[in-house]
């Protein structure tokens, strides 16, 4: 009877790592980064957008790697999107700093370095989560987010068919 106790709670031997295992390339990775924040214009026609550039080896994406340049109001579409015909909890965007749009300030408001930093980092933040989450990979609104270098904002929502 002891025999059966001591089979059935021994560990499980696992196989010791070598580098090579270490240093391999992920088996599924996904790598979204949002940088390089570019204000543009001048007056109240400014607007500051951020490139979102995308790496991974996930089936599910046709193409591998992407760069594409975002406003704040594309990551709001992609939220209402995703709220609206997906299944998931879908995260909060970073702030829309209403009392830093309001005129006669003495600094740039939503325009200060400051700003547009900490804004970058919530929507890589928020991106990723979203990415991240397996429901929402196939979402075509994710991908034309992703990886479209416009975004048509006609298209007809739905799942991504992986072939």
């Amino acid at each position: 009877m002891a025999d059966v106790t001591t089979d059935s709670t021994r560990r499980l031997v696992s196989k010791k790592q070598t580098l090579d295992d270490a240093y391999a390339a992920p088996a599924n990775f996904l790598e979204i980064d949002v940088v390089n924040p570019i204000t543009h214009g001048v007056g109240n026609k400014r607007y500051t957008d951020y490139e979102v550039r995308m790496r991974t080896n996930l089936p599910v994406f046709k193409v591998k790697e992407s760069s594409v340049r975002r406003r704040y109001s594309d990551f709001e579409w992609l939220r209402n999107e995703l709220e609206r015909d997906s299944k998931i909890v879908v995260p909060p965007l970073p702030g829309k700093a209403l009392k830093r749009q309001l005129p006669f300030r003495g600094d740039d408001g939503i325009y200060e370095e400051e700003f547009i930093e900490d804004r970058r980092k919530g929507l890589e933040v928020f991106i990723n989560k979203i990415a991240g989450h397996p429901l929402a990979q196939n979402e075509k609104c994710l991908h034309m987010f992703i990886q479209e270098p416009v975004i048509d904002k006609n298209y007809v929502p739905g799942k991504i068919r992986n072939t």
